[in-house]
């Protein structure tokens, strides 16, 4: 299965990932030649490239694509950062997103269950919360959230607005806070990112999550795994259970009791990502769909 990747950050020169090592996904040859685009199975296209360029960026031709080729519309942006969406309906075959019902679905992260148990052992917790925000926006939900928030509990915030992390640090730095706050740039279903998996999770720091509904949270994780500012009525009240938490060790080491089941896989990007849609090309076989309305699936 050739698959070809259409857009700029994948040139000639950049690595692309062996499935076969990496995955044990076999028979996949990738490519950003696009002089291949005659034998490609499938054809990926970014969001980010097709909102800066349009249609534009696409490959030009009579007719454009040869019979039986997969375009994938590819995004892993929320719809809140997703613009240009309006112009493509009809023009894809698959979606690959964070969202469940992706045709090629790729979530930021998972859980699964290891061939055998390992010991957790929890990191010695020395602080109390943590955020690490690049992004910036007094506008934003997250933000608004955190300004009543710290006006109850002292939260300690890294990167755009705060102190710096040492060098590759993150879960080192973060790993010493009993909670972490896991807080999406924007509120959509299965909108759930590398805030939560790596952030949180791979740190071992307990997420405090602002984003979709807690039943959309809990179609992914266990509902004893992390907390949601949704179940307090105000952020006052969830700085007083958190401190309450922070006093009572028992109640505290029960949000690691699903560590006795399940590990985090943190999701590669893009190198997982390819490697996917080769295996979903293979197990499709013959047939060929198209994308109607692309906006309204993904707004929904």
């Amino acid at each position: 299965v050739t698959v070809l990747l259409w857009w700029e950050p994948f040139g000639q020169a950049q690595r692309l990932p062996d499935c076969q090592r990496r995955y044990n996904i076999s028979g996949c040859l990738l490519s950003a030649n696009r002089s291949r685009l005659g034998e490609a199975q499938a054809v990926l296209f970014h969001h980010r490239d097709l909102a800066l360029h349009g249609a534009r960026g696409l490959p030009a031709g009579n007719p454009p694509r040869p019979p039986r080729q997969r375009w994938v519309w590819v995004n892993f942006e929320s719809p809140s950062h997703s613009p240009g969406l309006r112009g493509l309906a009809g023009l894809f075959n698959w979606t690959m997103s964070y969202r469940r019902d992706s045709d090629v679905f790729v979530p930021y992260g998972h859980l699964y269950a290891p061939p055998a148990p390992r010991p957790f052992v929890l990191p010695r917790k020395t602080r109390l919360v943590a955020w690490v925000i690049s992004n910036w926006d007094e506008q934003h939900a997250r933000v608004r959230y955190y300004r009543q928030l710290r006006e109850h509990l002292p939260i300690d915030v890294y990167g755009a607005r705060g102190m710096a992390l040492a060098e590759g640090g993150l879960l080192e730095t973060v790993s010493a806070y009993k909670f972490y706050l896991a807080f999406e740039n924007s509120q959509h279903t299965d909108y759930i990112t590398e805030k939560l998996w790596k952030n949180a999770f791979s740190a071992s720091a307990v997420p405090v999550v602002l984003g979709p509904r807690r039943a959309n949270y809990e179609r992914f994780i266990p509902p004893d795994s992390f907390i949601h500012v949704d179940d307090f009525p105000s952020p006052q009240l969830l700085a007083t259970y958190l401190k309450f938490l922070d006093k009572n060790k028992t109640s505290y080491r029960q949000y690691f009791a699903w560590r006795k089941k399940y590990d985090v896989h943190v999701t590669s990007f893009w190198d997982e990502h390819f490697c996917k849609v080769c295996e979903a090309v293979r197990a499709a076989g013959n047939q060929i769909k198209t994308v109607g309305d692309l906006a309204s699936w993904f707004e929904s």
